[in-house]
């Protein structure tokens, strides 16, 4: 197995975030530390006739401060070139550009930077809506800039271009793994020395009639508490009946610490280990006793050379779905022999909702904060908790301030793919 240098880690250097929690790091971290909710009901679409009428939306800037315009980011004239999934990249990607201090105008630095972004779906907003052109008015009357705005690997490209990265260019899509993976991906770049700098992470913007409509014909979306949006979301909770669609992006830069040292960056933690693995058991479901997932969080420890007693945070994948979460708790048991209420898991779904193929980025930006602030985000709408997950520090309802040296965050996806991520103190 490959592995990082101890003596030289890679460290993450910038953090950037678009989310329903708001936009912007700090932002973001206030209200899930405080147990907000940003799910809320869906007025993307008329939603009559779909089960689920709510979503975990990204707020616009015109109804709350902290909201989303793409204009921050984007020239006005570029806009229209791109679905949200590629805006929202854009902005999560300046926060972490800026925070990192990474923007390169030398020819080396440039081709020694990658770009890795994950998105689980693309572009399936610009698809639908073509689609109705097609239908009403004719394929002649759809915009030049159909293709290049809905294609998943144009996040990834438009962050190059904007920004002048000629390193490696890739898009995992790997569906709620997919950012996660990208992670990963970018590490093993910096390791074999393909890349001194990596700005990976993952998109999503697919809260449309294709992607509602698809979900709910699965029976995985939430439908209960369509009257009561925040409540929806329930990781780990017996009233939990499926998952919220969510939306957003988050973006990291990931160097080694000699590399950030000599240009006078500030790391934020270690990114420690990655692990990946498939489960080869079924198209939208894990296996009960979690074993794919038990590789991907042992491959992890391992290559963190880390034992399992140092982890003292999960950041569970958790979606909220009955067999999902079952699952999780099974091979976290498995993983973690012996620990109990020592070991805390939450599951900040229960804010967000499931931002897909930006999930597992986002989550790492969570994981990143909880071992610098020593504060670990709350699972929000937990009432009657499974037994199965009780026996771990599930963290409530309320943030809970505790010192952790290292942090598991796992990322599970359909097809049975399987990513986990340690992080620890700097």
């Amino acid at each position: 197995m490959l592995k990082p240098d101890p003596s030289d880690p890679i460290v993450v250097t910038g953090m950037g975030v678009v989310s329903p929690l708001g936009v912007g790091v700090p932002t973001m971290w206030s209200r899930l530390t405080a147990g907000k909710s940003g799910v809320v009901t869906n007025d993307r679409f008329d939603t009559e006739g779909f089960g689920s009428t709510i979503a975990g939306l990204v707020p616009r800037k015109d109804t709350d401060e902290h909201g989303f315009d793409a204009a921050d980011f984007i020239d006005s004239k570029e806009i229209k070139k791109m679905d949200l999934f590629i805006q929202y990249s854009l902005g999560a990607a300046q926060e972490a550009l800026d925070q990192a201090n990474w923007h390169p105008t030398e020819l080396k630095d440039q081709q020694a930077t990658a770009t890795i972004i994950g998105s689980g779906v693309g572009g399936s907003p610009v698809m639908g809506r073509a689609f109705e052109i097609i239908q009403t008015k004719g394929p002649r009357r759809l915009s030049p800039f159909t293709i290049p705005s809905f294609l998943a690997n144009l996040s990834a490209g438009w962050l190059s271009i904007l920004h002048s990265f000629r390193g490696p260019i890739g898009t995992p899509v790997t569906a709620c793994a997919a950012s996660a993976q990208a992670i990963g991906d970018g590490m093993r770049l910096i390791m074999t020395g393909e890349a001194e700098v990596a700005v990976v992470g993952g998109t999503e913007g697919s809260v449309d009639p294709i992607s509602v409509g698809g979900f709910a014909a699965s029976r995985a979306l939430a439908t209960t508490f369509n009257d009561r949006p925040s409540e929806a979301s329930r990781p780990f909770d017996k009233g939990h009946d499926g998952f919220v669609l969510s939306e957003g992006s988050a973006v990291l830069v990931i160097e080694k610490l000699s590399h950030a040292k000599a240009r006078g960056a500030i790391p934020l933690a270690i990114l420690a280990g990655y692990g990946t693995s498939a489960d080869a058991y079924h198209l939208t479901a894990g296996s009960p006793d979690g074993a794919g997932a038990q590789v991907a969080m042992r491959n992890a420890l391992e290559m963190a050379g880390v034992d399992q007693s140092q982890i003292g945070y999960v950041n569970a994948h958790a979606t909220s779905t009955a067999v999902g979460d079952a699952a999780e708790i099974a091979g976290l048991t498995a993983v973690f022999p012996g620990r109990g209420k020592d070991l805390a898991v939450s599951a900040t779904k229960s804010a967000t909702g499931h931002m897909l193929g930006a999930a597992g980025a986002f989550e790492a930006v969570v994981s990143v904060m909880a071992l610098r602030e020593g504060l670990l985000p709350p699972t929000i709408n937990l009432e009657d908790p499974e037994e199965a997950a009780d026996k771990f520090d599930l963290v409530p309802n309320t943030a809970k301030a505790k010192n952790v040296d290292y942090v598991l965050s796992n990322s599970f996806g359909f097809g049975g793919v399987n990513a986990a991520l340690v992080f620890g103190k700097i």
